[in-house]
C-alpha cells in the first residue's frame, strides 16, 4: 500500500507522528475561542472578531516565519516561537477566566496567531526532503491532508464537549499544552529529519528573478492563495454558523460532531484521492474540486436538526481535502525549491486571513439574523471562490507544470 511505503521510509513515521501532535490542538482554537467568548460575554460577534483578530495575526506570521525557516531552518526559528504562541494562548484563557474586558482577549489572540507558524507546512517541507518521487510525494501530501482532517474530527468534538461538560474556557487550555509539548519534540527532538537550509546562489538567470520577488508576484501563485482564501472564509462562517445553529436547536454541546462530520468526509476523500494515479492534469482537478465544493456546501441550507446538518456536512466535506491538496502541490510547481516552505506556507497563511474575515462576517450576521445569515455567508463565499479559480484558468495553465 503507498501509505505504507512512504511511512517506511527512514524517519518518515516519527516526524509524521510528531508533526500530528503539533498541529493537534490548532482544530480545537477557532471554536474554543468561540465557545468560551460567546458563552462568557454572551456575543457571536465578538467571538467572531477574537477568533478573526487571531486568524488575520497567525496568516502575517505565518508568511514571516516562513521565510525565515527556508533561511535558517526549522528549529531554530520555530521552537521558540511556538513556545510563545502556546504560553500567550493559556493567558487567553486566563483573561477569559478573569473576565477581563473584551478589548483585553485581543492582546493574547494576536500574540499567539503571530508566532504559531504552520506545523502543516514544516511536515510537508519534510516529506519533499524525504521523498524523491513526485507521486510519493502526492501520496504523502494527501496523508497529511487526511491527518489534518483527522485532527479537525477529534479537535471540535473535544473543545465543544470541554467548554460545555468542565468550563467554557477549558476547550483552550489542551491545545495550548498539546502545542507546547508537540513543538518539543518536532522541532527539538527530531531535528535529523529537518530539511536542510538551502543556499539562495548560483541560480540560473531566469530563476534569479523567482528567487528575490515577493512570492506572490511569482506567476499563479496569488491566485492559488486567493481562492485558498476563500476557502477559508468557508471555514471560519461554518465554524461560527454550526455553534449557533445547534445552539438555536438547544444541542450547543453537539456543535463539535457537526464539524467533525464535515472533516471526517474530508479525511476519508483525503485517503481515497491520496491512493489513485491521476492523468488529468492537477490544475483542472484543482478548478473542479473548487467548483464541485461550492456546490455541495448548497446542502447546508436544508439542515433544519442537528442530525441532517452532520450529514450534509459529511458530504461537503467530501471536495474539501482534495482541493487543500491540489493547493498545495500546485505551489510545489510554482515555487523554486529553496522557498518550498515558504510557498506552502502562504497556502496556510490564505487559509488564516479567510478564516478570520469568514468568521468575523458570519458573527456579525448571525447577531443580525440569525444562524441562517451565517450559512448564506458560507455559500457565498465558496461561490466567490469558484467564480475566481474559473477566471484564473489561463493563469494556472501558463505558470503550472502540472
Amino acid at each position: 500500500m503507498r501509505y505504507v511505503a512512504i511511512l517506511r521510509t527512514p524517519g518518515a513515521l516519527a516526524f509524521c507522528a510528531a508533526g500530528l501532535l503539533a498541529r493537534a490542538g490548532g482544530a480545537m482554537v477557532g471554536i474554543g475561542i468561540v465557545l468560551m467568548v460567546s458563552s462568557l460575554y454572551g456575543s457571536y460577534g465578538w467571538a467572531g472578531a477574537v477568533v478573526a483578530s487571531n486568524s488575520i495575526a497567525w496568516g502575517v506570521g505565518n508568511a514571516i516565519l516562513s521565510n525565515l525557516v527556508d533561511r535558517f531552518g526549522q528549529r531554530r526559528i520555530m521552537l521558540p516561537a511556538n513556545i510563545v504562541s502556546n504560553l500567550t494562548l493559556l493567558s487567553l484563557v486566563a483573561c477569559g477566566i478573569a473576565h477581563a474586558p473584551v478589548w483585553v482577549l485581543f492582546v493574547p489572540a494576536v500574540a499567539s496567531g503571530l508566532t504559531g507558524g504552520s506545523a502543516t507546512a514544516m511536515v510537508r517541507a519534510r516529506w519533499n526532503h524525504a521523498l524523491p518521487e513526485p507521486q510519493q510525494l502526492h501520496t504523502a501530501y494527501s496523508l497529511e491532508s487526511t491527518l489534518d482532517e483527522l485532527t479537525f474530527i477529534v479537535g471540535p468534538v473535544a473543545a465543544a464537549w470541554l467548554a460545555t461538560a468542565v468550563h467554557p474556557s477549558a476547550g483552550l487550555v489542551v491545545p495550548g499544552i498539546l502545542g507546547l509539548v508537540g513543538a518539543f519534540v518536532f522541532y527539538q527532538v527530531l531535528v535529523a529529519s529537518q530539511p536542510p537550509v538551502r543556499a539562495r546562489t548560483k541560480r540560473a538567470p531566469g530563476e534569479a528573478r523567482h528567487r528575490q520577488t515577493f512570492i506572490l508576484a511569482i506567476g499563479g501563485v496569488a491566485l492559488v492563495v486567493a481562492v485558498t482564501v476563500f476557502v477559508g472564509m468557508t471555514f471560519g462562517s461554518i465554524d461560527v454558523s454550526a455553534v449557533a445553529a445547534t445552539t438555536a436547536w438547544g444541542a450547543r454541546d453537539r456543535s463539535g460532531l457537526v464539524l467533525a462530520a464535515m472533516s471526517a468526509g474530508s479525511a476519508i476523500a483525503g485517503l481515497a484521492y491520496g491512493l489513485r494515479t491521476w492523468v488529468w492534469p492537477l490544475r483542472k482537478r484543482f478548478t473542479s474540486g473548487m467548483v464541485i465544493f461550492a456546490c455541495l456546501l448548497v446542502l447546508l441550507l436544508l439542515a433544519h436538526s442537528v442530525p441532517v446538518l452532520a450529514v450534509c456536512g459529511f458530504v461537503a466535506g467530501f471536495a474539501v481535502a482534495p482541493t487543500l491538496i491540489n493547493a498545495n502541490s500546485l505551489m510545489g510547481t510554482l515555487v523554486p525549491v529553496e522557498r518550498l516552505t515558504e510557498g506552502l506556507s502562504w497556502v496556510g497563511t490564505a487559509l488564516g486571513f479567510g478564516v478570520s474575515i469568514g468568521s468575523s462576517v458570519a458573527g456579525r450576521l448571525i447577531d443580525l439574523s440569525g444562524y441562517r445569515a451565517g450559512y448564506l455567508t458560507v455559500l457565498v463565499c465558496a461561490a466567490a471562490g469558484a467564480v475566481l479559480v474559473l477566471a484564473g484558468t489561463r493563469t494556472l495553465r501558463a505558470h503550472s507544470s502540472g
